[in-house]
């Protein structure tokens, strides 16, 4: 696809509203034009059909919405598993805020049928030093292994983290909200045990306590639970 073509496309497509709303939720990403999502994967979805290695080759990064677009066509190519991991090893510096992080993680429906092997590839993630690579391999664990198999790794990964990034804490703790509302016995005990920094485990608690699948008794005890700060 031409690139100064779909950069008309997405131009004409852009919503000024939309644009403001984005920008609000992305504070410092200043290249937001407003293409709303469902518009955003009817383009991707056309060019995972096409040319998508060309399309691929020659991306640009100039806005907000031509870098999401390179990691939708990554989740929606038909490609063999290793080759789908190599470009999501290229695409991975290009991410520089939460919303493109996460909706990438969103479209790598794949991993369903590939969990072993992407478990084994998100692990170096996990001990990055770049923030959304390692917000990229907690969403993933989020969006994917919320089971009891994957539970106790799984904590053992965010006591591992070595991060100050409120990007990546506040996965940290919505994951573990994930957790623990549909395993809250296994959550209970790495809750009463870890090695969380005092932001990430109250906040994972406040979250707890937000949520609607858990009863009001237990938000008591949750709250309970939480760590005094100076």
């Amino acid at each position: 696809m031409d690139q100064n073509i779909l950069k008309d496309e997405l131009l004409a497509l852009a919503d000024e509203k939309y644009r403001k709303f984005s920008s609000s939720l992305t504070p410092g990403t200043d290249n937001i034009l407003g293409v709303r999502l469902p518009a955003l994967r009817k383009i991707g979805k056309k060019i995972a059909k096409a040319d998508w290695q060309s399309y691929q080759e020659t991306a640009r990064d100039d806005s907000f919405e031509e870098t999401l677009l390179q990691g939708m066509v990554i989740g929606y190519i038909d490609v063999e598993l290793a080759e789908r991991l190599v470009l999501i090893k290229a695409y991975l510096p290009k991410i520089d805020n939460w919303s493109i992080c996460d909706s990438f993680c969103t479209g790598l429906k794949f991993t369903k049928d590939h969990k072993k092997e992407v478990w084994q590839f998100l692990q170096p993630y996990l001990q990055s030093n770049e923030v959304y690579q390692i917000r990229f391999g907690v969403v993933m664990f989020i969006s994917y292994f919320v089971e009891d198999r994957y539970l106790e790794p799984m904590f053992r990964n965010f006591n591992a983290i070595d991060c100050d990034n409120y990007y990546v804490k506040m996965a940290v703790a919505w994951a573990i909200t994930s957790c623990f509302t549909a395993f809250p016995e296994m959550t209970m005990i790495y809750l009463k045990a870890n090695d969380l920094d005092d932001f990430t485990y109250n906040k994972a608690l406040q979250k707890i306590t937000e949520s609607r699948l858990v009863n009001s008794e237990m938000k008591v005890r949750i709250r309970s639970m939480k760590r005094k700060t100076k």
